[in-house]
């Protein structure tokens, strides 16, 4: 990443059901009546019998090193489903002396208690592994490649244990700090010659702007390939893509901007950005930074508004659960996608349309009578209400420019 470490209701009360207080509201009228909307709409199909990929969470960030650890209060924050955010998983750096791999464990240990998974990433193998000497730029030596593996394997056996390790950050682009500068075709090398030896699985490239070419070129490598268990990427300046590159699609690193982290509009874009990566078959969405002003959590450990929008995927669509078929736009204006593990539905609706907008559902494949609920909007965040369902179809109001959990019960 580029790395600046100093950056980085009327609609309401027209929605009795979204307000504290009415956490019963069976809303009878509601599939029956349209409050407000413009949009052209139709019925978004929830087909609980396609299923599609694994989800293996949402999560940001912590970087020791150049902010500074999150206290005991901020990892509750960020990674307890009841209390905080509900963050399922944490990316970690692989610093490049082991005298410095202890750093990450507090946080590490943390997010394991809360079932948080945890990746790591090396911006740079050990200078001395390098062709110049350097941990800026550079290449991993391939004289060195047995060593690094060696080196990955001691942090995570140091650490206790990472879900995935990534032996690269960003290769494709090259920048004036911490970093290695290499082509697809020598990440895959390294990855063919030692991935199975690095004490955790490979996740790789990890390209800066989820470059199909260079993501593409790597896999072209049968045995790097075979020896990757995770293919992942930030879309820093690329829109999320359908592709089928037969592994898990990670998404492990983007933000949007360093703007204000409750500045609605740009955290309804962040909603808008998490429904792209799944609607495309990501298996994974990261953040950057966890806490920082433009993050989830701000530097006080508040939870900002754009926390509260990660939180209405992050609570509910658990590791474990499944995007199943779901119509993504049935509504201009309004994105959802769904979710389940075993008999328990999730629906995630983000609405873009500035008017209170009526979306009507049906479910095949899965028996649901009723939904607890939870909306944020610029002035609530995840208010909570439920509804009954009779049969296998049913509509909502969708408060102006909000954010809906629908969570089966």
């Amino acid at each position: 990443m580029k790395r600046n470490l100093l950056i980085p209701l009327a609609a309401i009360l027209l929605l009795a059901s979204c307000t504290k207080g009415q956490n019963k509201n069976k809303l009878p009228a509601e599939n029956n009546s349209v409050l407000s909307t413009s949009a052209v709409q139709a019925t978004a199909t929830i087909d609980a019998s396609t299923v599609q990929q694994n989800i293996r969470g949402f999560g940001g960030a912590n970087l020791v090193a150049w902010i500074g650890d999150l206290t005991s209060a901020q990892r509750t924050t960020a990674f307890s489903p009841i209390n905080g955010i509900g963050l399922s998983v944490v990316r970690v750096r692989v610093p490049n002396s082991n005298a410095d791999f202890a750093a990450e464990k507090p946080t590490i240990d943390a997010a394991k208690s809360y079932g948080a998974s945890v990746i790591a990433t090396a911006w740079s193998a050990p200078a001395s592994m390098k062709d110049n000497g350097s941990v800026i730029g550079g290449k991993l030596k391939t004289t060195s490649y047995a060593d690094y593996a060696a080196f990955l394997s001691s942090y995570n056996t140091a650490v206790g244990g990472v879900l995935a390790i990534s032996p690269a950050n960003e290769p494709n682009y090259a920048v004036s700090y911490e970093s290695m500068n290499m082509t697809a075709s020598e990440v895959a090398d390294f990855a063919a010659a030692q991935g199975t030896n690095c004490g955790a699985p490979i996740m790789a490239p990890e390209p800066f702007n989820m470059s199909q070419t260079y993501i593409n070129t790597y896999l072209s490598n049968a045995t790097a390939k075979s020896k990757t268990g995770y293919v992942c990427g930030h879309i820093y300046g690329a829109t999320p893509a359908v592709f089928n590159p037969g592994k898990e699609i990670w998404m492990t690193e983007h933000y949007t901007d360093t703007g204000d982290a409750n500045d609605w509009t740009s955290a309804m874009g962040v909603a808008k950005e998490i429904h792209d990566c799944m609607n495309a078959g990501y298996n994974m969405y990261v953040w950057w930074y966890i806490r920082r002003s433009y993050g989830p959590i701000d530097e006080s450990g508040n939870i900002t508004k754009r926390g509260y929008v990660m939180a209405q995927f992050a609570r509910w669509v658990r590791p474990g659960y499944n995007k199943i078929s779901c119509t993504a736009n049935p509504t201009s204006g309004v994105y959802v996608t769904a979710y389940k593990s075993g008999s328990s539905l999730v629906v995630v609706i983000v609405n873009q349309n500035t008017a209170v907008t009526y979306q009507s559902f049906g479910i095949n494949g899965l028996s649901v009578t009723g939904f607890n609920r939870f909306i944020t909007t610029s002035s609530s965040n995840l208010v909570a209400s439920s509804f009954t369902v009779s049969g296998s179809s049913f509509g909502i109001n969708l408060p102006a420019s909000s954010v809906t959990t629908l969570v089966s019960n």
